[in-house]
C-alpha cells in the first residue's frame, strides 16, 4: 500500500505536444491506497511551477535540441533552428526560458551551443509517460549511483518509476563496465540503460521472478512495485527456503540466457510468498566472455550474505553447476 499524503498529480494538458503540469491539489482514488480528501504534497525533485509555465514550443525545443545531441556534443545555436523547425527568434525565446527553468545548459568556448541535461531529459520523458497513463509521482523511496527511485501512480495503479542516472557521476567507469553504445552524452548512457532494463524486464516476465515493465521511455522505466522488503533489511524466518528461491530464480534466468551480473542482498526482495530479482540494466547473456565469472560472483554474493547472517553454508561450485545443468 501507497504511503498517504506524497503524490503530486500529473497529467498532459495539450494533446499535440507533451506538455506536463503537476497538479499539486489532485485527490486520488481510494483504491490506491488513499483515503479520499487527501491532500497531495509536493516533492523536491520536480518544479511544478516551472511545469506550469511550459509551452508547447519549450518542449518543442527541448526535443529539438536532444536530436542535436546525437550529433553535437554541443548543439550548436545557429544548428537549433534547423532540429526544431521554428524561426530563429523563436528558438532564441525558448532557448532563454529553457535556460531560466534550468532545463538546459549553455556554453560559449569553443563555441556557443546548448545542451539538455537530466531537468530537460526528465521533463521530456515524464511528458511523454503522461500521456500513456502516468497521472502521479509521489516520494523518493531510493538513491544509488545510477538510479533514482520513486513511487507513482499508473493507469490507476500503484508502479515504480526509475530514472536512471548511469554516467552522471561514474561516467568512465559506466562506459567500461557496460554496453552504452556509442553516444557519450550522459543523457544518453542513461537511456541506454533504461532499454537494457525494459528488454530484460520483457523478456523474464512470466518465467522469473523480477517486477513487469509497464512502461518506458528514455532514461525512465516504470515497472510493477516489487512485493516484500530488501533482502538486507529484514530476517527471514527460514533462510534456507530464501536462499533457495533466489538460486531457483537465477537458474531460471540463465535458463533464458541472462546473468544478472551485479546480484546482492540489495537486490533481492523478499516477502511470504517468495522472492524478486530487481535492477537488471547490468544484465550480460551466456554468450558474454566473462558469463562464467559473473554468474559465479553472482551466487558468490548471495551465499555469503546468508553465511555471514545467517550461518547458512552452500558450496559455491555445486550451486553454479546446479544452475548451469538445466
Amino acid at each position: 500500500m501507497l504511503r498517504k499524503g506524497v503524490f503530486l498529480g500529473i497529467k498532459p494538458a495539450d494533446s499535440d505536444f507533451l506538455f506536463l503540469i503537476l497538479n499539486c491539489f489532485k485527490k486520488l482514488k481510494t483504491n490506491t491506497g488513499f483515503k479520499s480528501g487527501v491532500t497531495i504534497c509536493f516533492i523536491l525533485m520536480f518544479n511544478s511551477a516551472v511545469f506550469r509555465k511550459l509551452e508547447k514550443n519549450d518542449f518543442r525545443t527541448l526535443t529539438g535540441i536532444e536530436a542535436g545531441m546525437k550529433s553535437y556534443q554541443w548543439v550548436p545555436l545557429e544548428m537549433i533552428p534547423a532540429f526544431v523547425k521554428l524561426r530563429d527568434k523563436e528558438v532564441a525565446y525558448r532557448i532563454g526560458r529553457l535556460l531560466e527553468f534550468g532545463l538546459v545548459k549553455k556554453t560559449i568556448m569553443p563555441y556557443e551551443g546548448c545542451k539538455i541535461y537530466f531537468k530537460g531529459y526528465d521533463t521530456l520523458a515524464l511528458g511523454t509517460l503522461t500521456r500513456r497513463g502516468l497521472s502521479a509521482i509521489g516520494e523518493r523511496i531510493g538513491v544509488g549511483k545510477e538510479s533514482v527511485v520513486y513511487e507513482g501512480i499508473y493507469d490507476g495503479e500503484p508502479v515504480i518509476l526509475k530514472f536512471h542516472r548511469a554516467g552522471q557521476t561514474s561516467f568512465k567507469q559506466v562506459t567500461r563496465q557496460r554496453d552504452t553504445g556509442t553516444r557519450d552524452h550522459w543523457i544518453f548512457i542513461a537511456g541506454r540503460a533504461a532499454w537494457r532494463e525494459h528488454e530484460a524486464l520483457v523478456a523474464l516476465h512470466g518465467s522469473v521472478a523480477a517486477p513487469r515493465c509497464v512502461d518506458y521511455n528514455r532514461h525512465v522505466v516504470v515497472m510493477s512495485v516489487a512485493l516484500g522488503c530488501e533482502l538486507s533489511k529484514t530476517t527471514v524466518d527460514d533462510p534456507d527456503w530464501f536462499l533457495d528461491r533466489i538460486i531457483e530464480q537465477v537458474r531460471k534466468a540463465y535458463k533464458l540466457g541472462f546473468i544478472h551480473s551485479d546480484l546482492s542482498e540489495y537486490n533481492v526482495f523478499v516477502s511470504p510468498g517468495g522472492v524478486e530479482l530487481i535492477d537488471w540494466p547490468g544484465y550480460v547473456t551466456k554468450k558474454h566472455p566473462q558469463a562464467d565469472y559473473l554468474l559465479d560472483r553472482d551466487v558468490k554474493n548471495i551465499l555469503t550474505f546468508f553465511n555471514r547472517k545467517y550461518e547458512t553454508v552452500r558450496d559455491n561450485k555445486k550451486v553454479v553447476e546446479y544452475i548451469k545443468n538445466m
